[in-house]
């Protein structure tokens, strides 16, 4: 498409509009839902401009029709908008097509539609669109079993038509529209567990379907595919009161893409050329142009087709060893905590999940503010407000779970909306070991291989005030230690470098991109190395040690979908990356990496060093919210 674009680029405003909408379209599929959505509302401009009614209403249609999943209520705004064109051009076709996508959307916000499903799917088979036939009559088979007066009612429609098994061909979405409807029914019948096994399935074959992609990028993208069956499970296990399943669904749901085994993508000239070039002076046209061919590059990588299965609660046990687990999960309006160790496993309820709202809403502007060199008082007043904001947080989450963990280092496991929280800086887990891991499943698939911590390499970015004395000095702790100062500090050189050594200390100015969180990145004497750099290494360090402001920050993707530069080193192979998701004063780093280092090169876990070089929180010194993730 974007061959064919440079091609008819010049062919008229109207053929631009054209393969805008079509472009658009593959990027909505990829879960790019705001550049593929303003692509087609741009389309849908461009063709009103020119009384183009049917045109402009192809385009709302084809918008509306993927925003069913993320954002019903405007799905349902725009096919109607849609439905009004095709009834102006005398489109009727069309027109049952527009009132189709504004059926599903009405069920999926949990409306009650105001059509009848199966009198829109008959004429929708009539035209030969089979598969948005028997989506729509899936919809309204879910409508049905939502509707509070229909629960006790028989499943069958009121046509008498039976649905049957959805082929396998089928597409991944009606697909797992079948087991949810499948899952509802049972769960309607009394029948929860045989609803959790519809949903288990479901997942399942979303995620031979997601390991066909190597891209970190793209399988996080289309995670949402699978979002809807995840939510309802961790929903029901939290409802049912059972430790063992909600400890599972915990697992199920953040693994929606840390389930798909990673590959090693081959070495692509192109897009390390590209990368090179994005990191000089460009113009915003051409930096766009490059943001885009980068990640289609990368989107080409063939996936491994391998998906690991998520541990049960009791072979986490046997293995667990000295620590203690915590899954916390946040789902059906409450925070309940799943505490696990080698001779215990208990449910912990913490409350209503408005509770977070407030403590959490300010939390990042409170560490950024309590990281700047403020007056005396001011500076005091303010970590003051971060400190009774920590405790309450800590009181909520923690405070609860610290009879059952005892004195053993802990393994994190958070929902995705506690992604902000600085463990280690509350009350029950300062100078205790914490590791904060994507899934309990992937922290001892790493835990099974020894640490290697027998080299280090230390990269000192430009304008850090203290970034050379930090690596200096951190580096005397290790025998063997390679430095990249100033202007050796190169991006091609620290991608060496990173292949070459088991720790690696990174010191720079650090940026999280929200947007496109590989576009995440430190810099360097020639420009930003970025996340992109990262998946493309030969080999990548055990451990990374991030002395940079926000790079431990991660966006949310579909829910529990995390991604920036953490995910995308422990993507690459990393074993542990120490990283902070807010501002750091220079100070606060220098003291605290220094130490740490000295820890490793004893022989320390990087959760054990961690704990023994964070100074105490106090009012009087800015705060250093570093974490351990694995």
């Amino acid at each position: 498409m974007e061959a064919a674009y440079r091609l008819l680029a010049d062919a008229g405003y109207l053929v631009t509009a054209v393969c805008n909408a079509d472009r658009a379209e593959v990027l909505m599929a990829a879960g790019l839902t705001r550049q593929g959505g303003e692509m087609l509302r741009q389309a849908a401009e461009a063709y009103g401009s020119k009384g183009q009614r049917q045109r402009q209403g192809e385009a709302e249609l084809a918008l509306a029709s993927h925003l069913v999943a993320t954002d019903p209520a405007e799905a349902k705004r725009v096919a109607r908008s849609a439905l009004g064109w095709f009834e102006e051009a005398k489109a009727p076709g069309l027109a049952l097509r527009a009132r189709a996508v504004a059926f599903e959307a009405a069920v999926t916000a949990r409306e009650d539609p105001s059509e009848d499903g199966e009198a829109l799917a008959g004429p929708l088979e009539e035209q030969g669109l089979n598969w948005p036939a028997l989506r729509v009559r899936l919809q309204a088979r879910l409508a049905r079993i939502r509707s509070a007066e229909n629960a006790g009612l028989p499943t069958r429609p009121a046509s008498g038509r039976v649905i049957g098994p959805v082929p396998p061909e089928a597409p991944i979405d009606i697909r797992l529209l079948e087991r949810e409807l499948r899952a509802e029914l049972a769960v309607a019948a009394g029948r929860a567990v045989a609803g959790l096994r519809e949903l288990r399935a479901g997942l399942d074959d979303f995620h031979l379907w997601q390991s066909s992609f190597g891209s970190l990028d793209l399988q996080t993208n289309v995670a949402g595919h699978g979002r809807t069956l995840a939510r309802r499970g961790l929903e029901l296990a939290v409802e049912s009161g059972e430790t063992d399943a909600l400890f599972e669904w915990s697992e199920r749901s953040r693994m929606v893409a840390s389930r798909v085994q990673p590959v090693r993508p081959p070495s692509d000239p192109q897009l390390a050329a590209d990368l090179a070039e994005l990191r000089g002076e460009v113009t915003p046209e051409r930096e766009a142009e490059l943001r885009e061919q980068i990640r289609q590059r990368a989107w080409r990588v063939k996936g491994s087709g391998q998906v690991s299965e998520p541990i049960s609660l009791p072979d986490l046990r046997e293995r667990i060893g000295n620590h203690a687990l915590v899954a916390y999960v946040v789902a059906a309006g409450r925070i309940v905590a799943v505490v696990a160790t080698d001779d215990s496993s208990t449910r912990i309820d913490l409350g209503e999940q408005a509770a977070l709202g407030s403590l959490l809403g300010g939390l990042l502007p409170d560490l950024d503010v309590a990281a700047t060199d403020l007056p005396g008082p001011l500076g005091a007043a303010v970590r003051g407000d971060l400190t009774a904001r920590l405790q309450q947080l800590s009181d909520l989450l923690v405070a609860p779970v610290l009879d059952r963990i005892g004195d053993r280092p802990v393994v994190l496991t958070p929902s995705a909306v506690l992604a902000t929280v600085p463990w280690t800086l509350l009350s029950g887990f300062t100078g205790r070991p914490v590791t904060v891991a994507q899934s309990a499943t992937a922290w001892l698939s790493r835990a099974d291989t020894p640490l290697r911590a027998t080299t280090a390499g230390f990269v000192a970015g430009p304008r850090v005030m203290r970034a050379a004395d930090e690596v200096t000095k951190s580096a005397t702790a290790w025998s063997t230690a390679h430095t990249l100062i100033g202007a050796d500090a190169t991006a091609t050189a620290v991608s060496a470098l990173a292949a070459e050594v088991d720790v690696l200390h990174l010191a720079a100015h650090g940026h999280h991109s929200a947007d496109n969180p590989l576009f995440s990145g430190l810099e360097l004497a020639d420009g930003t190395w970025y996340g992109y750099d990262i998946d493309g290494l030969s080999a990548v360090p055990d451990v990374v040690l991030l002395s940079a402001c926000e790079v431990g920050r991660s966006t949310i993707r579909w829910g529990e979908e995390l991604i920036g530069l953490v995910g995308a080193w422990l993507h690459a192979g990393a074993r542990a990356v120490i990283a902070s998701p807010a501002v750091v004063a220079d100070e606060a780093a220098y003291e605290v990496f220094s130490r740490l280092h000295g820890a490793l090169a004893k022989g320390l876990a990087p959760a054990e060093a961690l704990a023994e070089s964070l100074p105490a929180a106090t009012a009087d010194a800015p705060p250093a919210p570093f974490v351990c993730f694995s």
